[in-house]
C-alpha cells in the first residue's frame, strides 16, 4: 500500500483543531484542572479527525469521543495519585450537558467504584472499613459475620492474619456487657469472612472493624449506611490513629462512602486533608471501642 496520500492528509490535518466540539452541548466538570482539560480536548480533536474528517459531527458522536477522552485522562491521574499521593487526588472527572445541565461522571473500569458500598443500610454483621494492605497502599474491605447458637466459638475466612480478629473476638467476650447486657458471647459461635474489594493485600488495621461487627451481628442491627470505619485497636481498648488520612478517606470515596466514623487521634491530621474530600462525608468522631460501637449503629 502507497502511504504517500494518507501520509499527506494526517500531515494536512494537524494544522486543524476540533477541540472546541465540546463546548457547543457540554461543560467540562470541576476536577478537571487546565492541564487535564487541554489534554482532554486535545483526545476529543484527534478522535473526531479520524472518525469525522470532515467536520460535520453531531452531538453523541461528541459525547462517545468525550467520554473516552475523559476516561483516559483520568486513568493517567488515578496513577499520578499512587506515586504522588494527595497533590492529584481530583480524579472524579465528569461533563456537563448543556441541554438538561445534568452532570455524569466518568469512571475508569478498573478502579471499581461506587457500586462497592451499596446504598442504604447494610445486613446486620456487615461493615466497610478502609486500611493499609501489606501492598502499602489503602484499600477498601467488607467484613461479613454469621451468628448462629453455639459455645462462644470464632471462625474466620479469607485472606488477612487471624491475629487481630482473635484480639478482637478476645476484647468483645471481655466488654460485650458494656455494648448491651443482651449480648451473650458464650452462647453463640461467629464465623467472620473478610472481603477484598480492591486487591490492596492483607488489611494492616482490623481489629476495631471486627470489634464492630461482631457487636452487629450479637445484636442483630446493622451499622448505618454507606459507613466505613477507620483506625484500630489494641487488646486494651487503646485507639491508634488512622495511617494516611487523607488517602483513605480517597479511597472511601471512590468505594461510595457518604459516612466516615474516625478516631479522636486522627483530628490533628485533618488539616492535611483537602477540604473539598473532607466535605464529601457525615463524619463522626469516637474515644475508644465502645463508643465507636454506638456511633457505627446509631445508637446515641
Amino acid at each position: 500500500m502507497i502511504v504517500d496520500y494518507l501520509a499527506e492528509w494526517l500531515r494536512e490535518m494537524r494544522k486543524r483543531s476540533f477541540a472546541d466540539a465540546t463546548d457547543k452541548w457540554f461543560k467540562m466538570g470541576n476536577n478537571l484542572n487546565q492541564r487535564d482539560t487541554i489534554a482532554v480536548r486535545r483526545t476529543v480533536s484527534g478522535l473526531l479527525k479520524l472518525i469525522c474528517p470532515h467536520g460535520e459531527f453531531d452531538k453523541e458522536i461528541v459525547r462517545k469521543c468525550l467520554e473516552y477522552a475523559l476516561e483516559t485522562r483520568r486513568r493517567v491521574k488515578e496513577q499520578l495519585k499512587k506515586i504522588g499521593g494527595m497533590e492529584f487526588y481530583d480524579v472524579h472527572f465528569s461533563y456537563i450537558d448543556l441541554e438538561d445541565g445534568q452532570e455524569r461522571f466518568v469512571s475508569v473500569p478498573e478502579q471499581g467504584g461506587g457500586g462497592l458500598i451499596p446504598e442504604g443500610r447494610p445486613n446486620p454483621g456487615t461493615l466497610h472499613t478502609v486500611s493499609i494492605g501489606d501492598k502499602g497502599m489503602p484499600g477498601a474491605y467488607r467484613l461479613e459475620i454469621q451468628s448462629m447458637a453455639g459455645g462462644g466459638k470464632m471462625s474466620f475466612s479469607g485472606g488477612g492474619s487471624k491475629e487481630p480478629i482473635r484480639i478482637a473476638f478476645d476484647y468483645f467476650k471481655a466488654n460485650a456487657n458494656r455494648v448491651s447486657a443482651s449480648i451473650k458471647p458464650s452462647e453463640h459461635d461467629f464465623h467472620l469472612h473478610l472481603v477484598e474489594l480492591q486487591n490492596s493485600g492483607s488489611p494492616e488495621a482490623l481489629t476495631l472493624a471486627c470489634f464492630i461487627v461482631l457487636c452487629s451481628a450479637a445484636l442483630g442491627k446493622p451499622v448505618q449506611g454507606q459507613m466505613v470505619v477507620l483506625g484500630d485497636m489494641s487488646l486494651g481498648g487503646t485507639i491508634t490513629q488512622t495511617r494516611n488520612l487523607a488517602e483513605s478517606l480517597q479511597v472511601a470515596f471512590d468505594a461510595g462512602a457518604k459516612r466516615i466514623l474516625l478516631p479522636m487521634s486522627s483530628v490533628i491530621d485533618i488539616p492535611a486533608v483537602p477540604g473539598e474530600l473532607f466535605a464529601k462525608f457525615q463524619t463522626s468522631f469516637y474515644s475508644d471501642p465502645v463508643d465507636a460501637a454506638f456511633k457505627a449503629l446509631g445508637v446515641e
